[in-house]
Order: C-alpha cells, then sequence, then structure tokens
C-alpha cells in the first residue's frame, strides 16, 4: 500500500513550522497555519460523510484554499480531481457526468484543527482529466506512489528546491505542469509558493520582484509576453536562478533570447497528464542542446520503437515509448484505452522521436499529426521551427488540411512580435527558401492569436476547423 502524501506534507510542515509556506498580495500562511486549515478541511469533509476512497472534485484558482482542500482531502484519504474554473458549464458538466464524484466544490470554509494524516492511502491520489482524439473527458487515475516519485523528482534531480526558494505559481494547479512544477514540488521540499491567480506579465514581475521568486515555471507564451513587455528591462530578477518550460515546445531562439536578457536560465522538458515530467533539462547539468527537449530523468527509462513495438538504434527515429513510477494507473473506466497506450509497463507516448547516444530526446512530431503530402511526409514541428527563424514570427502551428489531388496539404498559421511587420507572402518564401518543395506551406495565415488551452498548449484542432 502506497504512503500517503499528506504524510509527507505533515512532516514538512512540522520541520519549520513558522515559516512561510504559501504568500499572496494580502496574506501569507505559515506551514503550521496551512497544516491546520488542511486539517481543519479534512474533518469538515468527515463531517459531511466524506470516506476514504471517496472522490471529490475542486474547481478552485490558484488559492491558498486550493492547497487547503488538496491537503485536506488527503488527510481524509479522499481522491482529488482538480477542475479548470475557467471550464464551461458543459465541459464541466461533462467531466463531472463521467466522475461521478462524492462532492464538487469551488470554495471552502477555513476552519483549523489538528487532525493527522493516515501514513498508507487506500485509494488513488488524484484525477487529472485530459481530452483525447474524440474529446471526450478521459482521467488519469495517479497512486500516492506516482505522486511522491513525482514530486521527489520534480524537488530535487529537476529542480534542485531547497528551504529557502520561493517558487512563483501562476501555471493552473488543474492541469499536471502546474500542479507538479509550481504546488507539490515546492510543498515537498518545504519551500514557500507565491501565488498568482492570472498571468499578467506586469503582475508577474512585479512579484518576482517583489517576493525574491527564485524559481519560475512557465510556458512558452508567457516567456514571449514577458520579453516583449516594456517593463522588463526594468524589473529587478536578480533573485531568480531558474526558469522551467512545459505543456508546450519552447523554441530554442526563445531560451536564447530569455538568457540573453535576464540571465537566467530555461530548463525545458516534456510531460504529459498521464506521465508528469519524465524527460528534463536538470539543475545540476548546464549542458543544453538546441533540438532535444532533455534525457530521461533518474528513476524514468525512455526508449523508440518502431511499428511492431520494436526498440529502434540511437539516431533512429521512431514513436517515443516511456517507462516511469510516476506514469498514472489507467485511465478512469477505460480499459480499452489503457490498454490502448500502455504496454507491459511502457507508455505509448504519440510522439516520434530520436534518442542520441548519451541519452538526450529530440521530439520530431505528432505521430497523429504527420502530413502526408502527396505522398510525402511532412512533420509540422520542421516547418514551425522553420517559420520562428524570421525576424518578425513570435509564435507558428502547422496543420495538414485535405486537399483533394494531394491528399493533405500543407497550412501554417503565425503571430507577429510586437512591433514587427510581415506579409504572408513574405513568410511563405522564407520557408520555400529553406525547405523541400513538398515541405513548405503554400498558405499562411497571420493571426493576432493562436487558439490556446489553459496551459498555453495549441489547439491545432481549432485552427483546422
Amino acid at each position: 500500500m502506497a504512503a500517503n502524501v499528506a504524510a509527507q506534507l505533515d512532516r514538512v510542515a512540522r520541520v519549520g513550522p513558522d515559516r512561510v509556506a504559501l504568500v499572496w498580495d494580502g496574506g501569507a500562511l505559515t506551514w503550521r497555519e496551512l497544516e491546520r486549515r488542511a486539517g481543519g478541511c479534512a474533518r469538515t469533509l468527515a463531517v459531511q460523510g466524506i470516506a476514504a476512497g471517496d472522490r471529490i472534485a475542486v474547481s478552485i484558482p490558484n488559492r491558498s484554499s486550493f492547497v487547503v482542500a488538496l491537503w485536506g482531502g488527503w488527510k481524509r484519504g479522499a481522491t482529488i480531481v482538480p477542475l479548470n474554473p475557467l471550464l464551461t458549464p458543459d465541459e464541466r458538466d461533462r467531466i463531472l457526468a463521467h466522475l461521478g464524484p462524492k462532492l464538487a466544490v469551488d470554495a471552502i470554509e477555513v476552519n483549523d484543527a489538528d487532525w493527522p494524516s493516515d501514513q498508507a492511502a487506500s485509494a488513488p491520489g488524484l484525477i487529472l482529466y485530459t481530452s483525447g482524439s474524440t474529446g471526450q473527458p478521459k482521467g488519469a487515475v495517479l497512486s500516492h506512489s506516482a505522486l511522491a516519485f513525482s514530486s521527489r523528482s520534480w524537488a530535487e534531480s529537476v529542480m534542485a528546491l531547497g528551504r529557502d526558494d520561493r517558487v512563483l505559481a501562476v501555471l493552473p494547479f488543474s492541469h499536471s505542469y502546474g500542479l507538479n512544477g509550481a504546488l507539490l514540488a515546492p510543498l515537498w521540499a518545504g519551500a514557500c509558493i507565491v501565488l498568482v491567480e492570472r498571468f499578467v506579465p506586469e503582475d508577474v514581475l512585479s512579484a518576482i520582484t517583489r517576493h525574491r521568486v527564485t524559481v519560475f515555471p512557465a510556458v512558452a507564451t508567457m516567456i514571449r509576453r514577458l520579453l516583449d513587455s516594456p517593463h522588463l528591462d526594468r524589473t529587478d530578477l536578480s533573485s531568480l536562478r531558474l526558469t522551467l518550460s512545459g505543456a508546450a515546445p519552447c523554441p530554442w531562439d526563445l531560451a536564447e533570447e530569455w538568457r540573453r536578457r535576464t540571465g537566467v536560465r530555461i530548463l525545458r522538458g516534456y510531460g504529459m497528464t498521464e506521465l508528469f515530467r519524465p524527460i528534463s533539462y536538470l539543475a545540476s547539468d548546464s549542458r543544453d542542446l538546441p533540438d532535444s527537449i532533455g534525457r530521461a530523468v533518474p528513476g524514468v527509462e525512455a526508449r523508440v520503437v518502431d511499428e511492431d513495438g520494436k526498440p529502434l538504434h540511437a539516431g533512429e527515429m521512431g514513436e517515443l515509448w516511456i517507462s516511469s513510477p510516476a506514469a498514472m494507473d489507467g485511465y478512469l473506466d477505460a480499459p480499452e484505452e489503457t490498454r490502448a497506450v500502455m504496454e507491459h509497463g511502457w507508455f505509448k507516448t504519440g510522439d516520434l522521436a530520436r534518442i542520441t547516444p548519451d541519452g538526450f530526446v529530440c521530439i520530431v512530431g505528432r505521430k497523429r499529426e504527420l502530413i502526408l503530402r502527396g505522398g510525402y511526409t511532412v512533420f509540422p514541428a520542421e516547418v514551425e521551427a522553420t517559420l520562428l527563424t524570421h525576424p518578425a514570427v513570435a509564435e507558428a502551428a502547422v496543420v495538414g488540411i485535405p486537399h483533394a489531388e494531394l491528399g493533405e496539404d500543407v497550412v501554417a498559421f503565425a503571430t507577429l512580435r510586437a512591433g514587427a511587420v510581415a506579409a504572408a507572402e513574405q513568410l511563405v518564401r522564407h520557408c520555400k527558401e529553406r525547405l523541400a518543395a513538398y515541405k513548405y506551406p503554400r498558405r499562411i495565415v497571420i493571426v493576432d492569436q493562436l487558439p490556446r488551452g489553459a496551459t498555453g498548449k495549441i489547439l491545432k484542432a481549432r485552427l483546422v476547423e
């Protein structure tokens, strides 16, 4: 039986009870105060009839009450299901109908109580929802042992967190990246979490300065907007030692520009709801490869395989499979979908990749996003990378659309950097000069912004529509 993560948090709280655990504009909680609020939450849940193993849906933004509900629910032995508060009513209803929670909360009462956590966990710790290719909700079931491995991996191997670190939490806690990198890892390490409910560039820069933030988990879109902010060069970022990227690819040029302007390295990495962050650059390793997203973190294995699942040699391209102690147990009430992605302890990512002889993983593209144009294979990621070399382009997304003669054709969407000017025809010519004739997009659409999910991931299905 797995150890309850709440018991670990109890131990962390008692090492430094008077240290600040959470801070935000207008308030703060010490570790003792936070644990007692979690205890009060556990007691309230018990009075409400919540038992070990019951599911609790939590739809709360990045506030202290989310942390209290999470910790308190685990103290009670419940399974917590974070929901994005930005979901539409229909999206929320579909998830709740699938989940069947015992309780759904979007706020909690503040009560203090001593409530020791059970040392062992008999139920899953989390269910995180992700949409599949059909758009129907899928709940990834994660054990306490998976959460413990992931939290320890983030806190130690990836971020090298200490008790004096201050981690900015502006990524949504309802998403696996924000939940792990901005909340569970710093809680595990006994660090302080700086809560920011909504991303506004000026507010984030102000929070970094005011609270002396040392670690900043972000997505590439946030980094781009901060670089474009007129406030960046006037902001004191001297406390910041590390920035992380995830959820969506972070172009090498963007990482270089951030380091040049701020003096801070971006740790790029790779993860998903079902696996958390199995591949990453590490704080203790200074190596960076422009086209790689890092190496398998300690305790995780990565391989690329052919169509029959046979492992390929270093440098060969195939589907990326990952074996990780942080992997989900499966999708909730979906055995067939679980079997489709898990095989003998390996998770089939659906990403095409190659691994260098020294273990660095290079993502080529999504297996199901391959564009077949006139019998040729086009990788959207390659076209996107080429577009991003144009000085006017801020972001790019490439999709395949049906074509009567070719089967599919290549179409690109691009946003421009602040103050930049470029015509679509110029961008087409830029790609034509750098890509094979079958690869470059004949049509490029310049847009004000790309459609994105809550964590900044580009929603390519909407572009196709």
